[in-house]
């Protein structure tokens, strides 16, 4: 799979509230990231934990598909791609900023047969003229990026929808900080506030009632005593759904 670019917010001229508010989530990321994305890696290693442990535990073996939401200068696929040359990448961001930075280092690292790089927001893989009703994933993945979505539900549900039956789901992002001083818990939510992050506990209760529900299996898991959490969402079939609800109504 080449390394390509596109803009899947520009495929249509009509405005509606969901187009105009996917593209204002654009402008604002395109302007944030328009200059520190050079120095993106260097400084976020130092606080965006637990990332390279989701990665190494990922099950990924040749021949399989997986998707990174938000993948930003494209680090984490590369890391993967690396480890994992047999297996085809694709990457999804919606600053266009951010694809151009992982094209050139998906080019440096010689990826380009394997990883590809869509310029979008994640609700666009709910549309099938943009991405093919076939095109669905082993493994798909959010680092630190749910927390930036406005949209987050949207994203997640879109994502899901294009997970095979099996594959897993994951999610490290920040958690609530509960293990750390309140001073701390404090000053850093007021600092990721300015950069439009913030900690969604509904998106952790959306996870547990999935769960709740049959749809999958879920574990969470705490980075650093409640700073970040990973959350592993492994599918299961329509067949074992319809078993799970029926084990429920019988109990």
């Amino acid at each position: 799979m080449p390394s390509s670019l596109m803009s899947s917010t520009q495929k249509s001229s009509t405005s509606t509230p969901e187009k105009d508010l996917l593209q204002e989530q654009a402008a604002a990321m395109n302007r944030m990231y328009r200059w520190t994305r050079h120095v993106y890696d260097l400084s976020r290693k130092y606080y965006l934990l637990g990332r390279d442990k989701m990665l190494d535990g990922m099950d990924v073996n040749a021949g399989d598909q997986v998707l990174e939401v938000g993948c930003g200068t494209g680090r984490n696929l590369i890391r993967l791609a690396a480890r994992c040359p047999q297996a085809d990448f694709k990457g999804l961001d919606i600053a266009e900023v951010m694809i151009e930075q992982a094209g050139v280092s998906v080019r440096k690292n010689q990826l380009e047969s394997h990883v590809e790089l869509v310029c979008s927001p994640a609700e666009a893989l709910f549309d099938t003229q943009i991405f093919p009703e076939t095109e669905v994933f082993d493994t798909i993945y959010f680092s630190y990026s749910l927390s930036m979505i406005p949209t987050w539900e949207q994203a997640l549900e879109a994502a899901w929808s294009r997970l095979k039956p099996g594959g897993e789901l994951h999610v490290v992002d920040f958690w609530d900080q509960s293990g750390w001083p309140k001073w701390f818990a404090g000053l850093l939510t007021k600092w990721l506030s300015l950069f439009g992050v913030h900690f969604r506990e509904e998106l952790l209760e959306k996870l547990k009632s999935w769960d709740v529900e049959g749809k999958c299996r879920l574990e969470i898991s705490s980075i650093c005593r409640n700073y970040a959490y990973h959350a592993r969402l492994k599918s299961v079939s329509e067949s074992m759904q319809i078993a799970n609800i029926q084990d429920s109504s019988d109990s």
